[in-house]
This record gives C-alpha cells, sequence and structure tokens, in this order.
C-alpha cells in the first residue's frame, strides 16, 4: 500500500516512477550511446575512487567531508569527490593517453531544477591534442545524444536548440561586449591582472548592483550570470571560450593571448552543460592558484580545503593533455525533455529533512 500525505509523492511510488521511467531509459539509451562513441574513438573507460584528501580547491564549491580510521583507530579526514579530475590527470601521468569516466561526484549547498547533491559527471581527456578537440567532442556528443532519442531539438523549459547545426564559438571578453554593453578587457592588464574599479563602474554605467565587499571575481562571476548566461546555446549550441587568465582554473594560458586562459564552458538552451581545459601542467602555477582559491574561500564562507599534494607531484610529469567535464544529467535532460534534474536519476537523494 502507497503512503498517503499532503505532500508529492515520492520517487519510488509506482505512480511517480511511472511518469519518470521514459526519461529513464532514455538516460540509459545514452550512455550505452556515448560509451560506444568513446570506444570507436580508442578510449578507455576508467574508474576513480570517491574519497580523496582533497575534494578539489575552487572556491564556491562545496564537499561531503568524511574520515577514515586506520586498523589501529586513528582518523584521518577524507572527502567526497567534487569531480573526478585529479584521479584522471594522475592516470595521465601514469601514461594513459584517451581516457573517460562516467562519475558519480558530490557538492553541497546544491539542490534545484538543475543542481543535485549526488550527479554523474562525464570526463574525458586526450593526451597531446588541444582543447579544440574537445569542441568537436561536444559537437558529436551532442548529436549522438538526440539521435539516440528521436530528438529533432534540445529542449529545456519552452528553450530549444539544434544540436546538429555547428556550434557558436565566442570569447568571454565579445560576450560581455555583445550582451552587457560591457569592455571586459578595460579591466584587465596585459599581464592578467585585474582592476575591480574598472570593472564597477562599468557595471554601474548599465545599473548593475555592486556591493562594497565584492572582489573583481564576484563582479566578472555576476556579470557572466545575470547578462551573459540567459542568452547562450539558443538555437544552436554556443562554445564561450577565452577566459580571464584570473579565471583559469586548471587551464594553462593562451599562447596567444597571455590575459586569457585555454576555457571554454559549453551552453544549450541557457544551461552551462560542460568547463574544459587545455590543461595547465605547471605544478608551481597550479599551487599558487589553489592557494589564491582557498584564501577566497576562506573569505567568503570561512573553511578551506587541503591541497592534493600527490596530484601536484603528478601535474609536474603530466604530459601536455586537453580535458573535459560534462554534466552528463543535464544533457539528459535537454535530451529527453526533462524539467527537472530528479526526473533522470534513477535514485534521487532524499530531500533533507525527509
Amino acid at each position: 500500500m502507497e503512503p498517503t500525505s499532503s505532500k508529492a509523492s515520492p520517487w519510488w511510488t509506482r505512480t511517480v516512477h511511472a511518469d519518470r521511467r521514459p526519461f529513464l531509459i532514455g538516460r540509459n539509451a545514452i550512455q550505452a550511446a556515448l560509451r560506444q562513441f568513446f570506444i570507436r574513438n580508442d578510449f578507455i573507460e576508467v574508474d576513480t575512487p570517491t574519497l580523496q584528501v582533497s575534494p578539489g580547491n575552487e572556491a564556491h564549491l562545496h564537499a561531503f567531508a568524511t574520515e577514515a580510521l586506520t586498523t589501529d583507530g586513528q582518523k584521518a579526514p577524507f572527502y567526497l569527490h567534487t569531480s573526478p579530475e585529479f584521479a584522471c590527470k594522475k592516470l595521465l601521468a601514469a601514461g594513459e593517453e584517451r581516457i573517460a569516466c562516467f562519475a558519480h561526484v558530490y557538492r553541497n549547498r546544491e539542490r534545484g531544477p538543475l543542481h543535485h547533491p549526488e550527479f554523474t559527471m562525464l570526463e574525458w581527456y586526450r593526451a597531446g591534442e588541444t582543447y579544440e578537440a574537445l569542441m568537436a567532442d561536444c559537437a558529436a556528443l551532442l548529436a549522438l545524444a538526440a539521435k539516440t532519442v528521436g530528438a529533432k531539438k534540445l529542449s529545456y523549459r519552452g528553450a530549444e536548440t539544434d544540436p546538429f547545426l555547428a556550434p557558436e564559438r565566442i570569447s568571454v571578453g565579445a560576450a560581455f561586449e555583445r550582451y552587457a554593453g560591457i569592455d571586459l578587457f578595460g579591466s584587465i592588464g596585459l599581464d592578467g591582472s585585474t582592476d575591480r574599479e574598472h570593472l564597477a563602474g562599468e557595471m554601474r554605467r548599465i545599473g548593475m548592483r555592486v556591493a562594497k565587499d565584492d572582489h573583481w571575481p564576484d563582479l566578472f562571476s555576476r556579470v557572466l550570470v545575470e547578462k551573459v548566461e540567459p542568452y547562450l546555446g539558443f538555437g544552436r549550441v554556443t562554445i564561450l571560450d577565452e577566459y580571464p587568465v584570473s579565471e583559469a582554473a586548471l587551464a594553462r594560458p593562451s599562447a596567444r593571448d597571455h590575459r586569457v586562459a585555454e576555457r571554454f564552458e559549453l551552453y544549450a538552451c541557457g544551461v552551462e552543460l560542460a568547463n574544459a581545459f587545455g590543461e595547465l601542467t605547471n605544478a608551481d602555477e597550479q599551487r599558487r592558484r589553489f592557494k589564491i582559491e582557498m584564501a577566497e574561500k576562506e573569505r567568503i564562507y570561512g573553511e578551506t580545503y587541503p591541497l592534493d599534494e600527490e596530484f601536484l607531484e603528478a601535474l609536474a610529469v603530466m604530459p601536455e593533455a586537453s580535458g573535459i567535464a560534462l554534466g552528463f544529467d543535464r544533457l539528459v535532460m535537454l535530451a529527453t525533455g526533462a524539467s527537472r534534474i530528479e526526473q533522470v536519476l534513477w535514485a534521487p537523494v532524499s530531500e533533507f529533512g525527509s
């Protein structure tokens, strides 16, 4: 007998599951098709551990913490990973050249139509290849996902994108100019340094909010989220390329323009689907960036995460490579027409307090 309640029925009731099941069958079909894509292109599928000494070192990512016990009962802190990236790059250092990974990952403080505390990340890496190869991969995978479930368009809450058209590629600087009317690089020096007051002035000029304690990254993110992202990926997929080097994360600087990094994000129907890098292999520079990110995390949230010293050691011997992380559940949503991420998860995480 199914429970009766004034609140929405749980996902495991027969009627709710029956409504979700077509999306879930589509999920399985898309995953199988993507696996075949990687096999055809000489990738090895790898499996990475969830438990890590560091969950990642981005200021605005929040991890789930746990602890391990040694055989004599000593405690050691661990985290559920927010991405399989560190482990995948260690495998590149070990000699693998083309790898792909479907990983369950965990992010705290995230729940909504497009966010879930536990979700599936699809990552793949190409040693010795540029990140333009990843752009071609993205175009092929989005078209394949749609074709697999018989969809002519990717869709999300009334918005549509044709995955069979060649993606639009636009730089972050050009997107700021087009959609916000802001000269982003007026606030970025030739050495990649940033000018908070210049960007704040540009934002005030167009009527955007600026708080006294906002730093340059806060302002950059606000313009991106409020003025740029809502216009990306409509009609055709958008590749948002060449992030400022201060927002490079784990990407290397561009050889063409040292103010920007080899980083792109992929959008369809206004939804961010993927984040890609021409990978940084300078361990000292990566350490410096991690420390900056953790200082920012301490400033905003009052907490930090440790660095993975083994990862930094591996980075120093890792070959030149490109890599990308794609939100697999989001891709399934857009291909099947689902409106909430829970519709494409076989067993969603229980609501907190339920």
